[in-house]
C-alpha cells in the first residue's frame, strides 16, 4: 500500500483523508498543517505530524495531497513545495466518480464522491471538484480551480486558473471564464466572463 500525506487538516482535509481511506490504495501517513497549535494533535485518528517544513526536508520520494479548498492558498503551498523535487502528487479520485477514459488531466486534482466527468475534457493541476458535480464533454479547466458540491458546468466551457464556483451554481454550455473568477452559490453564468471579479445571482452579475 502506498503512502501519502495530506496538506491541510481542517474540513476538507478531513474529508480527503476519509475519501483515500475508502480507496484502500493508500496509507494516509498524516496531516501536514502550518497552523502551529495542531501539530501533535490527532484528528480522526490521524496525526498531525508537521508543517510545509517537514515536507520541504524529506530527503525521500513521498506523495502529497493538498486539500486546501481556496486556490491562491493551494497554489501558494505548491510553490513553495515544489523546492523538494522528491515530492509527487498524484490525482486522488473517490471509487465511485464516473469519468471517461478520454479524460486528461496534470498533477493533484481531487475528485469527490457523485461525481460525473464526461468525454474530452481537458483538467490542469490542482483542481478540486466536490461532491455531487457534473462537468460535460470538452471542458477545459486552467489550473487551481474550486468547484462546490452540486456544481453543474456544461459542455464545452473553458475555465482559466484560480476560479471557485460556488455550491449549486451552473455554467451554461460553451461560456469561457478568465482567471481569478469567483461564482456564488447557485448562480446562474449564461455568458463569457471576461473580467476577474465575484459574480453572483441569476443571471450572474459582477459585483466586485
Amino acid at each position: 500500500m502506498k503512502e501519502i500525506y495530506i496538506v491541510g487538516a481542517s474540513g476538507f482535509g478531513r474529508e480527503v483523508a476519509w475519501l483515500i481511506d475508502e480507496l484502500d490504495e493508500w496509507s494516509i501517513k498524516g496531516f501536514i498543517d502550518d497552523n502551529p497549535s495542531l501539530l501533535g494533535e490527532i484528528i480522526n485518528e490521524i496525526p498531525v505530524i508537521g508543517n510545509s517544513d517537514f515536507l520541504l526536508q524529506t530527503d525521500e520520494i513521498a506523495n502529497v495531497c493538498i486539500a486546501i479548498g481556496n486556490p491562491e492558498v493551494r497554489q501558494e503551498i505548491f510553490n513553495r513545495l515544489r523546492a523538494n523535487p522528491n515530492l509527487r502528487y498524484p490525482n486522488v479520485i473517490a471509487r465511485n466518480v464516473r469519468i471517461d477514459k478520454t479524460i486528461k488531466m496534470g498533477i493533484g486534482n481531487i475528485i469527490c464522491c457523485h461525481s460525473i466527468l464526461t468525454v474530452n475534457i481537458k483538467l490542469g493541476n490542482f483542481n478540486h471538484i466536490n461532491l455531487d458535480c457534473t462537468i460535460g464533454h470538452d471542458v477545459e479547466m486552467n489550473d487551481y480551480i474550486t468547484v462546490y458540491p452540486s456544481v453543474n458546468i456544461s459542455g464545452n466551457v473553458k475555465i482559466g486558473s484560480c476560479c471557485e464556483f460556488g455550491t449549486g451554481s451552473q455554467i451554461i454550455q460553451g461560456k469561457r471564464i478568465v482567471n481569478n473568477v469567483v461564482i456564488g452559490a447557485s448562480a446562474t453564468v449564461v455568458k463569457d466572463i471576461k473580467e476577474s471579479g465575484v459574480y453572483v445571482g441569476c443571471p450572474a452579475r459582477r459585483i466586485k
